[in-house]
């Protein structure tokens, strides 16, 4: 998977995702705060989208916010993600979803660390896969392996 392809959702890609994969990533849903697997995750590597492959985030810029849920200052790629204002649940919220797939990720906050640009990007475990560093070539996010390594904070292009 190069930077250049056309990362989707597709019918073979939702058959292979789990019950609680489904429900956070097509259904809208939220897993429980400090369930999920990645919430822990410190290695270098990269977060995609569990649904298409896309990367999502960097390990760069995970940091502990408290919140119960992986949580990141920026995304790799504004055009990545998608914002949408959600107001369900009594509250007017920004949703993030994936560019490409559609996936619901979470919620974006301007609660975020003020150094890092101020943003809390606050995203269910079930909507990623986490490619640790020294898989992303196999997996084939070999154009990312740099842009991991320099833990740089600007976007790839």
């Amino acid at each position: 998977m190069s930077s250049d392809q056309k990362w989707a959702r597709t019918p073979e890609a939702l058959a292979k995702l789990s019950p609680e994969e489904r429900y956070v990533t097509q259904e809208n849903g939220t897993e429980r705060p400090f369930s999920g697997p990645l919430l822990d995750e410190k290695r270098d590597g990269i977060f995609v989208d569990v649904v298409s492959g896309e990367p999502l985030f960097a390990s760069a810029d995970k940091y502990e916010s408290g919140c119960g849920w992986p949580s990141f200052t920026r995304p790799i790629t504004k055009e990545a993600l998608e914002e949408l204002r959600d107001d369900s649940h009594g509250m007017v919220r920004t949703e993030v979803r994936s560019s490409h797939a559609d996936s619901h990720l979470g919620h974006v906050f301007p609660d975020g660390p003020e150094e890092a640009g101020g943003l809390r990007y606050c995203i269910n475990s079930a909507a990623l896969r986490f490619i640790p560093l020294e898989e992303m070539e196999a997996e084939g996010y070999g154009d990312y392996i740099d842009f991991v390594k320099a833990g740089r904070k600007e976007a790839v292009k």
